[in-house]
C-alpha cells in the first residue's frame, strides 16, 4: 500500500450558468497572463511600453494556440484521422493536446513578423520573454494534472501520481504500459510536476544569468538559453512519459523535436556571441521607436481634440 502520493483532482471543469469552464483552459490562460506580466516588466526596462507588449500578444498568442494544436494533431495522426481516429476530435482542445513546440514555433514566427512590421528589435523581445515563457509553461502543466494526462511510468515513490478513476476523465486515464494493464491504485511518475519544477528553475537561472552577465551577453542569447534549457528538460521528461506518441527510429516524436531545439539553441547562442547585436544598442533603438510612437499618439490626440472642439461649433 502506498501511504504517500500526489492525488489527482476530482474534477476537470466547472459550470457558471450555461458556460462550462475547463481547468485546462484556465491554466493556459493564467500562464499567458504571467508571461505577459513578466514580459512587460522586462520590456519597459529596455525602453518599451505595455501597449507594444499587448499588441504583440494579441498577434502571437492566437497564432501560437493554433500552432500548438496543429503540431499535436499532425504528430499523433492516429488519434485524429481514419481509420483509428475521428477528425471531429481536432477541435476538442479542452481534452488536452496543445503541443508547446508548435505553439512556440508559430507564435515566435508571428511575433517576429509583427516586430518587423513595427520595427521593434525581435531579439530584445525574445530575451525579455524567455523567463516568462518558462513560467507560463510551468503553470500550463497544471492543466495536464486536471486532465489526468501526460504522466510517466508506474512508480512506488512517495510523490507518485494517483489517478482518479471516478473523474470525468476516466476514458483517458486507463492505461497500459509495456503491454500490461496497470491495476487500480498504481502510481505514476508526475511528469507534469517534473516539468513545472524544471521550467521554474530555468526561469530563475535565465534571470540570474541575464543580470550577472548583462555586459557580456548579446541580444537574443537569453532566448537561446531558454531553447537549450527547455530542449534538454523535455528530452529526458519525454522518455519518462507513457502516453501515446508517434515513434520514429525508436524515439518519440517529441524527443527528436526536443533534441533539435536544444541543438538549435546551442548553435544560436554561439552565433549570436560572434555576430549578435549589443543589448544596449537595441535598447537605445527601442527607446527611440517608443518616443516616436508616443509623439504620434500625442499628435493624434490633439487632432481629435481639435476636431471635436470644432465640431461643437466653438
Amino acid at each position: 500500500m502506498n501511504l504517500a502520493y500526489i492525488p489527482s483532482p476530482s474534477f476537470s471543469k466547472f459550470e457558471i450558468g450555461p458556460v462550462t469552464i475547463r481547468m485546462y483552459a484556465v491554466c493556459i490562460l493564467i500562464g499567458v497572463c504571467f508571461a505577459v506580466w513578466i514580459l512587460t516588466r522586462r520590456w519597459k526596462r529596455v525602453g518599451g511600453t505595455f501597449d507594444q507588449v499587448l499588441d504583440t500578444t494579441l498577434v502571437a498568442v492566437p497564432c501560437g494556440l493554433v500552432g500548438a494544436r496543429l503540431y499535436h494533431v499532425f504528430t499523433t495522426p492516429a488519434m485524429y484521422f481514419p481509420p483509428t481516429g475521428d477528425p471531429a476530435d481536432i477541435i476538442k482542445v479542452w481534452e488536452g493536446g496543445m503541443a508547446i513546440f508548435g505553439g512556440i514555433g508559430v507564435g515566435a514566427l508571428a511575433a517576429f513578423l509583427w516586430c518587423r512590421h513595427k520595427r521593434y528589435p525581435f531579439a530584445l523581445l525574445a530575451d525579455c520573454l524567455a523567463p516568462g515563457l518558462l513560467v507560463a509553461q510551468a503553470i500550463g502543466r497544471l492543466g495536464n494534472w486536471f486532465n489526468q494526462e501526460l504522466y510517466g511510468w508506474p512508480t512506488t515513490l512517495p510523490w507518485g501520481l494517483k489517478l482518479n478513476y471516478e473523474s470525468d476523465a476516466i476514458g483517458r486515464t486507463e492505461v497500459c504500459w509495456q503491454g500490461t494493464a496497470c491495476p487500480t491504485g498504481t502510481l505514476f511518475h508526475p511528469t507534469f510536476l517534473y516539468e513545472m519544477i524544471w521550467n521554474l528553475i530555468g526561469a530563475a537561472l535565465i534571470v540570474w544569468i541575464g543580470r550577472r552577465f548583462a555586459s557580456k551577453l548579446k541580444a537574443g542569447q537569453q532566448f537561446a538559453m531558454y531553447m537549450m534549457w527547455y530542449g534538454l528538460g523535455r528530452t529526458w521528461i519525454e522518455n519518462v512519459r507513457i502516453n501515446y506518441s508517434t515513434v520514429i527510429l525508436g524515439l518519440r516524436t517529441n524527443v527528436w523535436t526536443a533534441m533539435l531545439v536544444f541543438l538549435a539553441g546551442c548553435v544560436l547562442f554561439v552565433v549570436l556571441h560572434r555576430v549578435g547585436r549589443e543589448t544596449g544598442e537595441l535598447a537605445d533603438r527601442l527607446t527611440a521607436i517608443t518616443a516616436d510612437e508616443l509623439e504620434r499618439q500625442r499628435q493624434d490626440e490633439e487632432r481629435r481634440a481639435k476636431t471635436k472642439h470644432t465640431g461643437n461649433g466653438d
